[in-house]
């Protein structure tokens, strides 16, 4: 069953992630204080992760899908007939969250978590108590210790060939919109890597970089393949899987919005953040943002990567075309546009600067020219201001990342 994170507790949640990300900490101590998280929800911000779901199955099913990228959700009720997971894998490892214990606080929206040390998991099947066990692994001695502390041991050790390997997937899928591994949460054998050489030095690069992911960033920057055109080689036109070019992606919801209201000078108020935050900085998913919720930003208690949609969609498209997003940024008072109308720049100067804001680049002599024309040839210059910002808003070169 689901529970209910409490708006203080959710925003205590994402200051916290933030800030670890922020402070560059390595990715397997962001992991290990998840997963052994203890105390109150609001002092203890990492503990807000065991305030989404309660059944251990569910716990154990999305440590496996966020951490190592596995799905094990189909050994909940028979053993995988295509994979190795067994329900006996499945329980097993579901146990090592059987013992988790939330009470309440003196704040009643507080909710406290603690290592209750009692609870078992039952297999399905025959009713078997389950002991706690390392997918793939071995049984642990866990010697009267909390059990999540011994599997948060185990998660980046070099006992665990998931963990390094799963994040560096993420990451290089980050950057190409593609993983070597794609879904990068669906690891199973018969979804294997496209180049497994390349996701083995990634893994152990990160491994190597004490889970620095700063470092393994600037490694997948500086490299060629990240460097490649969009423009395929006509060889190498149905060769994507193998990152032979670079893929054209639309820019992610909560930047899209961000990059709109950047360039048009604009505000967007957005539920218990201040006028001006970015689109970034919502913490919670459903953020009663329409462009957000048209463009694909998923669910705060999503463990799929695949709710993160990236494709672009005929409502996309019509809402960039007919939506009040645009059309009230570029008409506002205290916007770019009424700025420069109000100060009485020239157009060429008005054209150029909007393309240095939206495209960083300045207009082609061509495109200057035919801009230009056409408002200085209208009887309503800032209506026809308003149709050049349009169309730029609009182009795919300002949309899509490329």
């Amino acid at each position: 069953s689901s529970l209910t994170l409490d708006r203080k507790g959710m925003h205590r949640y994402n200051d916290w992630l933030r800030g670890s990300i922020r402070e560059n900490k390595p990715i397997n101590e962001v992991a290990a204080e998840l997963l052994t998280a203890t105390g109150g929800n609001f002092t203890e911000p990492a503990a807000n992760f065991y305030l989404v779901e309660s059944q251990p199955e569910l716990m154990a099913e999305n440590v496996a899908q966020v951490f190592m990228g596995i799905q094990i959700q189909c050994a909940q009720c028979h053993n995988h007939p295509f994979e190795r997971w067994t329900m006996d894998d499945y329980y097993s490892f579901a146990a090592f969250f059987a013992q988790v214990g939330r009470k309440s606080s003196s704040d009643p929206r507080e909710t406290v978590v603690y290592n209750s040390g009692s609870g078992e998991v039952k297999n399905l099947r025959d009713g078997q108590v389950m002991q706690p066990k390392f997918l793939g692994g071995a049984t642990p001695d866990l010697a009267g210790r909390d059990r999540r502390e011994v599997l948060a041991e185990w998660l980046a050790s070099d006992q665990n060939p998931w963990f390094a390997e799963n994040v560096a997937n993420r990451v290089w899928q980050t950057f190409f919109g593609q993983g070597i591994i794609e879904p990068v949460d669906d690891v199973r054998v018969s979804n294997p890597p496209s180049n497994p050489q390349l996701l083995d030095a990634l893994g152990k690069k990160l491994t190597e970089y004490n889970f620095d992911l700063r470092q393994l960033i600037r490694d997948i920057c500086n490299s060629n393949t990240y460097q490649m055109s969009t423009i395929p080689p006509e060889e190498s036109k149905q060769d994507m899987r193998n990152f032979a070019y670079a893929q054209v992606r639309r820019l992610p919801s909560e930047m899209l919005l961000d990059a709109i209201c950047e360039v048009t000078g604009t505000q967007v108020k957005f539920a218990s953040l201040p006028l001006g935050a970015r689109a970034a900085q919502v913490a919670d998913g459903p953020s009663g943002n329409y462009f957000l919720e048209v463009f694909g930003r998923p669910a705060s208690d999503a463990s799929c990567t695949s709710v993160q949609r990236g494709e672009t969609t005929r409502v996309q498209g019509l809402h960039l075309i007919n939506g009040d997003t645009i059309t009230k940024a570029i008409q506002t008072p205290e916007g770019r546009l009424a700025a420069a109308v109000a100060s009485e720049q020239p157009t060429p100067e008005v054209v150029r600067e909007l393309y240095i804001a939206a495209l960083s680049r300045e207009p082609t002599d061509g495109e200057l020219a035919q801009l230009a024309s056409y408002v200085d040839g209208a009887a309503d210059r800032r209506a026809a201001l308003e149709d050049v910002y349009w169309s730029v808003l609009n182009s795919k070169e300002f949309v899509f990342n490329h």
